[in-house]
């Protein structure tokens, strides 16, 4: 009989359970997959006694996570943890120190720390992967290192994170504002009680730091994502934007430019007849742009406990079959260390919306501020009656740092009564 390949799971929450569930409805078909049987063998969480809906038993328990990676028993450590730092890093350090293959699902481990991990996978001779770490079930980093290694990545963009598409969406399709939808999304368990994580970006970023990585062959660089949540995007936006054809999303995106490389998780706006403008609810997607194969669409559900374990399982196959490529598509000292496009380099139409006091020359002045920092108008809107009225301009192609300097001098215009907004408009 084929020798087992036996795994040490550390952490039983949602992800954690979710890959012993797995592996108990699954064992016969894993093992047939992997030549080999796919066991647990030992888990590690904070609550021992806590009832998870899963049969425990026939492992065995370390209170101590970093244990797992000491066993003779175990040889695939799974991390469910989370965190950059930690119980998670010294348990991915200690277990790929100890000769043990990694598989991990932790976004925040991987960004802040992948490059090093990566190093110490390579010379112990074992496996890291992490397909769990960006967008759940959808295998786009597989895809992209691996079904897209013939191509040149020119662009990769995406929908990321599932709460801010549902939250966006859901102001869209109701016309409910975004409080009360976030609401709704901590109701329904799509946000946490402290959702700063996911609408401020941060989630997102961390996902495109890794994408990044893998499609242009650099070190990871979470610091320069440049990372921006959806907090100030109002009702009033949303339903401006569907008047003018686009749908607002948080979008990440990367793009290699003569000068850096860009990475940015901002609010978009992009055509919404197109795959990311009509994405709803909270559905990830991915759009990987190559030279030769041209624009490839993942899509599929982001998070949850069966798409997250799903991928995690696929990456233990891979282990078990004795795959190591190098965690990022090529070796660890191959990946460069590319310059930072320079926030203000970047270029797009911009949407932009003013407050301005109902005076003779409120406009005049806003349109002469623009020209005065190189920002030509493409199409210019008011909505609505009353002091203050809501004004709307569409920009032709722009760089941002004229983009921000115009916005600078409007503020302080005497017709000027709320802080100006600028949203970047996306082809997708």
């Amino acid at each position: 009989m084929s020798t087992p390949f036996r795994l040490g799971i550390a952490g039983l929450g949602t992800v954690g359970a979710g890959v012993v569930k797995i592996v108990q409805a699954h064992g016969a078909a894993l093992a047939a997959k992997a030549g080999r049987p796919v066991e647990i063998t030992a888990v590690s969480a904070r609550n021992r006694g806590l009832d998870r809906g899963i049969d425990l038993s026939p492992f065995g328990w370390e209170d101590d996570a970093t244990r797992l990676a000491r066993r003779d028993d175990v040889d695939c450590v799974v991390e469910a943890i989370g965190g950059a730092g930690g119980p998670a890093r010294a348990l991915a350090e200690q277990a790929l120190a100890a000769g043990k293959h990694l598989v991990t699902a932790n976004k925040a481990l991987i960004a802040h720390h992948g490059h090093e991990l990566a190093e110490a996978a390579e010379a112990a001779g074992v496996a890291l992967r992490f397909e769990a770490a960006v967008a759940g079930g959808i295998p786009v980093l597989k895809g992209i290192g691996e079904g897209l290694a013939a191509n040149a990545i020119s662009r990769i963009f995406g929908v990321l994170n599932g709460t801010c598409n549902y939250i966006l969406s859901e102001m869209e399709a109701t016309g409910a504002d975004y409080a009360d939808v976030l609401a709704e999304a901590q109701r329904l368990g799509y946000a946490e009680a402290d959702p700063s994580f996911d609408v401020g970006g941060i989630d997102a970023a961390h996902k495109l730091a890794i994408l990044a990585a893998m499609a242009f062959g650099t070190r990871i660089d979470f610091d320069g994502v440049v990372t921006e949540g959806i907090e100030r995007i109002t009702l009033a936006d949303i339903r401006t934007a569907r008047d003018m054809g686009y749908s607002i999303k948080l979008l990440a995106l990367a793009r290699m430019h003569d000068s850096g490389l860009e990475q940015r998780v901002r609010p978009c706006m992009v055509p919404e007849k197109t795959p990311i403008g009509a994405l709803a609810g909270v559905t990830n997607a991915v759009v990987a742009e190559g030279d030769f194969v041209g624009q490839c669409i993942f899509t599929g559900p982001g998070a949850g406990a069966g798409p997250t374990a799903s991928a995690i399982l696929a990456d233990v196959l891979d282990a078990a079959r004795g795959h190591l490529s190098p965690a990022f598509g090529r070796p660890a000292a191959c990946l460069t260390a590319a310059p930072r496009l320079q926030h203000g380099e970047e270029h797009s139409p911009y949407y932009l919306r003013f407050m301005l006091a109902d005076r003779p020359g409120a406009l005049a002045s806003i349109a002469s501020a623009l020209g005065e920092a190189g920002v030509s108008i493409h199409r210019m809107r008011q909505y609505g009656q009353g002091d203050p009225v809501p004004v709307v301009i569409e920009t032709h192609d722009a760089r941002r740092d004229a983009i921000d300097a115009a916005l600078i001098a409007i503020a302080a215009l005497p017709v000027s009564m709320a802080p100006p907004v600028a949203i970047r408009i996306e082809e997708v």
